[in-house]
């Protein structure tokens, strides 16, 4: 699914503990890891960096480590790009105070402009365990089967214990609206036939994928997409958040701004934005 990770560093108190959670990453998927650090090299980081991949049995040999200089987002993509990165790891922030997440400047401008996938870890452990509640947004548009297709294989992978599909109901108040000028049994009629739908949309995506042992949930929703993702995954205490970006619709960053920056700005789990276009 992904032949090379690559992990952004800085020297932070997390660094280990997401230099970690890339190599169970590198292993699961049995492939090369790429760190990438944007600042001034020194012989100090340089050792630092050394004695963490060595304490974690990191092969030195097979683990490739790019020192550069310059604007972040502008130098990290370019890496990823001329290294063919399918995966690029990166932490989030915790609000000061808070028990929530949040994405920096930096961070959402590289998910905007990345051609990569995105991984992005709220809370990255020295001893990181697999993913076992999963949520992939399965709401209706061009890119959706792909995601469901990429984000089951890596739930194969993970041997991941519950997965949901959670899918909204498209402009379901006003077609609620509509359907109640006919009465109570019309709209009655009218939500079953909505919900129906939107299970069918997804039973004919399924039906064309492996999908192993895994027990797959789908759910309907009525409310905005983002909105009810959020508020789905923080539900179930899901551990991986799973949704696609708009591709080369050429809309993705109006589309972005309006429904993903609710996502990123109040982060329920970790969270992976899957690209179309990625190997």
């Amino acid at each position: 699914m992904f032949h090379k990770i690559a992990l952004a560093i800085a020297f932070s108190p997390r660094m280990e503990a997401l230099i970690c959670e890339s190599k169970r990453l590198k292993d699961l998927f049995n492939s090369e890891l790429l760190l990438i650090h944007i600042g001034e090299k020194s012989q100090l980081e340089e050792g630092n960096l050394k004695t963490i991949l060595e304490k974690h049995n990191i092969d030195l040999a097979k683990t490739k480590v790019v020192w550069e200089t310059g604007k972040p987002v502008k130098k990290i993509i370019e890496i990823c790009e001329k290294e063919g990165v399918d995966l690029l790891v990166a932490g989030a922030l915790k609000n000061e105070g808070f028990f929530k997440y949040y994405l920096g400047s930096i961070a959402r401008k590289i998910i905007r402009k990345s051609k990569c996938s995105v991984l992005t870890l709220i809370e990255p452990s020295f001893d990181p365990n697999p993913f076992q509640k999963v949520v992939i947004n399965g709401t209706q548009q061009e890119q959706t089967p792909y995601v469901i297709a990429k984000g089951l294989e890596w739930c194969k992978l993970e041997q991941t214990k519950k997965v949901f599909i959670v899918n909204e109901i498209k402009m379901y108040g006003f077609q609620m609206a509509t359907a109640g000028e006919g009465g109570g049994d019309e709209v009655s009629a009218t939500r079953k036939k909505l919900v129906a739908e939107e299970v069918i949309y997804v039973e004919n995506i399924l039906k064309h994928l492996d999908k192993g042992d895994l027990k797959v949930n789908i759910k309907i929703t009525c409310g905005k997409w983002a909105a009810e993702l959020v508020r789905f995954s923080e539900d179930i205490k899901a551990d991986l958040l799973i949704v696609g970006d708009e591709g080369n619709l050429g809309i993705f960053d109006r589309i972005f701004s309006h429904d993903l920056e609710d996502i990123l700005g109040d982060l329920p789990c970790n969270l992976l934005i899957i690209k179309k276009y990625s190997v």
